[in-house]
């Protein structure tokens, strides 16, 4: 099962879980006595909108992602409310007429107020899931809850790997788009995003037209992941090629470092919270990818790195010897990592 589809289960179950809730305590609430309606009623609304949310409405992405922030939470909501308000009440004339209730006492109800409250109750809530969603897409993945469960309030080392993606020939492609740019920085940034959840990477923040990417040591390095993400990337451009032409006339090309040490994580900030990764490991991952261009590389890892890997036959490796980085004392060693032509690595399970 891929990483993006247990991603998308895990939180169809927290979204159901949620819903199942909410339905318990505005039975209790309206009704002061619990029956197990509201979970039947509960559940099948935390599927229609995670369903919708992880699986639908996931594929107009460009669409949605024209709109405001707080436009998106009124539109869902609202498209989540009136669904709501379709199951609740399909539900409702099956469970009566299986109780004996007739068709007259259906229509009756459907027009009490109880029903208006339902609308209230199920638009504050849905603005509410659509809102941590959002916001859990904004922060970037998992990073929502890392500050839930507190991971990093207190600073902790832990060994990482750090990739650096940087789009070739930016300040040439920005001054004949022009403000268009950024449009096919965030298509791009768009299209990483499905290689990046696949290969479980994290994305740590953009700089400008540079993505850093960044995985516990563990995840990195499991069946390369940490390799095999840059094919993904590559292969999913590819698949958009002909749209990134029509659209703005060039295709994008990138380059990329990578390196893995021991970095400090912690949670910085008052007014603005962020988890930040401290350590010498960032810079010269940073430094890495500086190299690509100047050896005319477009994937460069360090040595650190290439030890600990176990390179799948896909790919080859070519060292390059120690190599001096701008501002280290001390030269690293430096690899070369190509695909095999003919080779399909993306193709081989992730864990």
């Amino acid at each position: 099962m891929s990483p993006v589809l247990v991603r998308k289960l895990k939180l169809l179950l927290l979204i159901c879980a949620f819903t199942a809730g909410a339905g318990v305590l505005y039975q209790l609430v309206d009704n002061d006595e619990l029956t197990f309606d509201s979970v039947v009623v509960g559940v099948p609304i935390g599927l229609l909108v995670g369903v919708s949310e992880l699986f639908v409405l996931d594929r107009w992405g460009g669409r949605l992602r024209s709109m405001s922030f707080g436009r998106l939470i009124v539109v869902k909501a609202a498209l989540y409310t009136v669904g709501t308000f379709v199951v609740v009440n399909t539900l409702s004339l099956v469970l009566g007429l299986r109780d004996g209730r007739t068709m007259d006492e259906f229509w009756v109800a459907l027009l009490d107020v109880e029903q208006w409250t339902l609308i209230v109750v199920s638009l504050a809530l849905f603005a509410l899931v659509v809102f941590f969603l959002q916001v859990n897409r904004v922060l970037g993945q998992d990073v929502l809850m890392k500050f839930l469960r507190g991971r990093y309030h207190r600073p902790t080392e832990e060994d990482r790997v750090f990739m650096f993606l940087d789009l070739k020939g930016s300040t040439t492609i920005a001054e004949g788009l022009g403000a268009t740019y950024y449009r096919l920085l965030d298509d791009f940034f768009h299209d990483i995003s499905h290689p990046v959840m696949m290969a479980r990477a994290e994305i740590y923040q953009y700089v400008g037209d540079e993505v850093v990417l960044t995985w516990e040591l563990d995840r990195g390095v499991r069946d390369a992941n940490c390799i095999r993400v840059y094919t993904l990337i590559n292969e999913a451009v590819a698949a958009r090629a002909e749209e990134y032409r029509q659209k703005y006339g060039v295709v994008p090309e990138y380059k990329a470092g990578l390196h893995c040490g021991r970095v400090i994580s912690a949670q910085i900030g008052d007014i603005k919270r962020e988890i930040v990764y401290n350590g010498d490991v960032v810079n010269t991952t940073s430094r890495i990818q500086e190299k690509c261009g100047e050896l005319g590389v477009d994937l460069l890892i360090s040595g650190d790195l290439m030890g600990r890997l176990n390179l799948p036959e896909a790919y080859a490796a070519e060292a390059l010897g120690a190599t001096a980085l701008k501002g280290k004392e001390v030269a690293v060693d430096l690899f070369a990592v190509r695909r095999q032509p003919g080779e399909r690595p993306s193709a081989f399970p992730i864990a």
